[in-house]
């Protein structure tokens, strides 16, 4: 598997500006875009068959979506939509999504990992253009067929951070997406990935292994950090005790992030040290996250996904990854 670049943006931008940004990073050599899928942001997929209308070169999908605020058949007619309006430049994120946004609006967060796979096989099932039934532990189709979009290979990434998912992913996707910004977020992932490919008797070489990245570009490493370090004081206030063990960061540095944010959003973000930065961010001038992208690729990863905040300029972010990331990285 070759290396590729990907991009993140937030829904919650207007269509007409999400466009752009997308067809500034097409055009700065970015592979891949992906939209996330949150329910109080914009429509994902309505904002990806926007912008599939206005690029021509660069893969679009959720990065990632859920199988529990769409039904399956709901996902697959999305999806090959902009299949459809993008010439065949469709791919399909898919996670188990957040339990406690599900809980918020009612919906039963039931077998994550059956649902997830259940939901890919009967979109691969319905891409066919075959009338199709499925009897699933969770999912049940009596009778459905897809009237367009008939035979299209569109890819699967499984959006994935625990053992079972992993395995999952490897078994069942063409690639992962994995939160993560440090080679220590990929030591076990790669390991269990693999597991997967191995079970499903798949070569390991041709499966994309995503990195999803907290990222901040900019001239100086100043720039960079100011504008990581809110995004990083979200990701540490949300992360289990667990993470920090792994990272070796201290737990009272971890708490005065925390009780930062009860006294103000500026405390928190105050409170983030450069472990902090390190481990959940790639941050600095272009020379530097060459540096820390590097060590990733050793990891095992294949796609390096910039995400939220970018950088200073998300304009001139792009532009420095086009220029002076990519060029370094893909020949």
């Amino acid at each position: 598997m070759e290396i590729s670049f990907g991009i993140e943006f937030l829904a919650n931008e207007p269509a007409e500006k999400l466009a752009d940004l997308v067809k500034t990073s097409e055009d700065n050599g970015l592979a891949y875009a992906w939209i996330t899928d949150h329910y109080n942001n914009r429509d994902a997929f309505a904002l990806l068959t926007y912008i599939a209308a206005n690029t021509s070169k660069i893969k679009l999908g959720p990065g990632v979506t859920n199988p529990y605020t769409r039904t399956p058949a709901q996902l697959t007619s999305a999806i090959a939509t902009v299949n459809e309006v993008s010439n065949g430049r469709a791919i399909f994120g898919i996670g188990p999504g957040d339990r406690v946004t599900f809980d918020g609006l009612g919906i039963e967060w039931k077998k994550p990992l059956t649902t997830v796979k259940e939901t890919v096989e009967i979109f691969r099932e319905l891409l066919t253009g075959k009338k199709i039934s499925y009897d699933g532990k969770v999912c049940k189709i009596k009778s459905a067929k897809l009237n367009f979009s008939k035979g299209a290979n569109i890819p699967v990434y499984i959006g994935a951070q625990g053992t079972n998912m992993l395995k999952l992913a490897g078994e069942l996707a063409e690639g992962a997406l994995v939160n993560g910004s440090h080679p220590r977020d990929f030591e076990s992932a790669v390991k269990l990935l693999k597991e997967g490919t191995d079970k499903a008797n798949k070569n390991f070489d041709d499966f994309d292994v995503a990195a999803y990245t907290s990222f901040s570009i900019a001239d100086t490493m100043a720039d960079a950090e100011k504008t990581a370090k809110p995004v990083t004081a979200f990701i540490v206030a949300g992360s289990p005790d667990v993470v920090f063990e792994k990272h070796g960061i201290p737990i009272e540095d971890v708490n005065k992030v925390r009780d930062g944010f009860k006294e103000s959003f500026g405390a928190a973000v105050k409170a983030v040290t450069p472990e902090m930065l390190d481990s959940f961010s790639i941050c600095g001038t272009p020379n530097e996250c060459i540096e820390k992208i590097d060590k990733l690729i050793k990891a095992g990863v294949t796609q390096v996904i910039p995400g939220s905040p970018l950088g200073p300029d998300k304009v001139k972010s792009i532009e420095l990854i086009g220029t002076q990331l990519i060029p370094h990285f893909v020949k």
